[in-house]
């Protein structure tokens, strides 16, 4: 194979990737958006592969641009569009999870302050003749909502 068959084999291969890896962000993201997060559920191993190949490679072709220097100009072009579109797709992405952990750490928050708010004192006074300060039990939140 020559350096021109490679360069053009390895420019569409990310092309295809990246490609694939923006339409599932902007399927997750409007799963987000919709208030369905457990849509993503399903797929998200296949997303975090997809990823974790598209970061290696496109480190790889960043420290080695002359891999893709005798790809077709059509080539590289699309891929440099493709990447720009990717880009933003992942910051919607971000910007989509962030709000879903923001949305769902809220809950949290209320729900404890409600379970709290709600329990009445065992005693009206402990036993050294003091106001009770509450019940005792204790609700534990986890801050990795």
């Amino acid at each position: 194979m020559s350096d021109s068959e490679l360069a053009r084999a390895r420019v569409r291969q990310l092309l295809d990737l990246t490609r694939r890896l923006t339409e599932r962000l902007m399927v997750e993201t409007r799963a987000f958006e919709d208030s369905r997060p457990q849509d993503i559920v399903a797929g998200l191993t296949e997303t975090q592969d997809m990823a974790n190949v598209y970061r290696r490679d496109s480190a790889h072709v960043k420290a080695n641009p002359a891999l893709l220097k005798d790809a077709p100009l059509e080539d590289r072009k699309a891929l440099l569009e493709a990447t720009e579109t990717f880009n933003t797709v992942l910051a919607n992405h971000a910007h989509a999870v962030e709000a879903a952990r923001a949305i769902s750490e809220g809950l949290v928050r209320a729900i404890a302050h409600e379970v709290t708010a709600a329990r009445t004192p065992a005693s009206a006074y402990s036993a050294d003749g003091r106001a009770a300060q509450g019940d005792g039990r204790a609700v534990a939140m986890n801050r990795m909502a």
